[in-house]
């Protein structure tokens, strides 16, 4: 297998909510997409936001649960400062902020927040992650 990772896929409860939280509220650039599926630009990969009951039945598995999923999404900003105003984007937007911004022990800088369906987003400066030599 060729290690990459082509697509992220949320099952979200209300798509048109959802597709506004992350174009208007977090800024992303939605890219052409479906009445049933909205698509974002993530660089190499892509988001895509999904009715969470028609993930289920397309992966042959029940849509109920809820709790931690044992998963959490990440992205990389240039400065704690960013780190900090992603974090009040995502709050004004109507997501959680579960953790704000702090310094870690690995030496950066990283919060949480939660989106409108409850998936986790880090949002994490590294130091070393725009670095030419990570």
């Amino acid at each position: 297998m060729e290690p990459q990772l082509s697509f992220v896929t949320l099952g979200v409860h209300d798509l048109a909510r959802a597709t506004r939280f992350y174009a208007e509220g977090l800024g992303l650039r939605q890219l052409k997409s479906l009445p049933t599926v909205s698509f974002f630009d993530l660089g190499k990969t892509r988001l895509a936001l999904y009715p969470r009951e028609q993930l289920a039945a397309d992966a042959g598995i029940s849509p109920e649960g809820s709790g931690f999923a044992g998963v959490a999404l990440a992205h990389n900003v240039r400065s704690p400062q960013e780190a900090d105003e992603l974090l009040t984007s995502a709050s004004r937007a109507g997501g959680r902020v579960l953790q704000p911004g702090r310094k870690t022990d690995w030496g950066g800088y990283a919060g949480y927040f939660a989106d409108l369906d409850g998936f986790l987003w880090e949002v994490a400066w590294n130091p070393k992650f725009f670095s030419p030599d990570p």
